[in-house]
């Protein structure tokens, strides 16, 4: 009795000890850097297709960073979204031809892939935000001072607040809302990233 209670305790400890056996899958994902890349799909501007977009994005858990869409060739009714989301490159491409797949899709464009084969940086990235700051005295001056530095413009003001437009790369308008966080920072409303390659080549 004494040796099967020994024994069972011995493989109870072995149980709690041993981690679980690791996927293959996972040790190789790990093993791929995650990369941000911008993609551009044209699609027909219609009810629902939107939607659809984003249900195959969270349908399979992949993150949309940023996402923007508006019509660009109205004869046509073409609407262009644009895409910010993270992942390996392995996942980004599956990302890629699923889109390819959907039936109001005409074309996608990885903007990141095409500037990295023509020899650029990154493709041209662009975003817009309104930014809200109200405060007095010395908080004020420092709020108008530093948004004349980012080179954002005034579009609303008050004797207790400003609103300022600022427009530039993504890194630029998180940087600028980080310093006006102190300063009396109310409310930020941002369009997401637009953005289009470089050279005289369209997508």
């Amino acid at each position: 009795m004494e040796l099967s209670r020994t024994m069972s305790d011995t493989t109870d400890n072995k149980t709690r000890t041993m981690p679980p056996p690791a996927s293959a899958y996972f040790i190789a994902e790990n093993r791929e850097r995650i990369v941000r890349h911008t993609l551009s799909v044209l699609v027909d501007n219609e009810s629902g297709v939107l939607a659809r977009v984003i249900g195959l994005f969270s349908g399979r858990g992949y993150n949309i960073e940023s996402l923007t869409v508006s019509e660009t060739e109205h004869e046509r009714h073409l609407s262009r979204i644009t895409i910010i989301s993270s992942g390996t490159p392995k996942v980004l491409e599956q990302i890629k031809r699923q889109l390819e797949r959907m039936v109001p899709v005409h074309r996608v464009v990885d903007l990141t892939l095409v500037a990295e084969q023509r020899g650029h940086d990154k493709a041209l990235e662009r975003e817009l935000a309104l930014v809200k700051v109200a405060g007095e005295g010395e908080k004020r001056v420092e709020a108008m001072r530093l948004a004349d530095a980012f080179r954002a413009q005034v579009i609303d003001a008050s004797t207790d607040h400003f609103t300022f437009e600022i427009t530039g790369r993504t890194s630029k308008i998180e940087q600028f809302i980080s310093i006006m966080a102190p300063l009396g920072l109310v409310e930020v409303c941002r369009t997401g990233v637009a953005a289009m390659n470089r050279g005289s080549q369209g997508m």
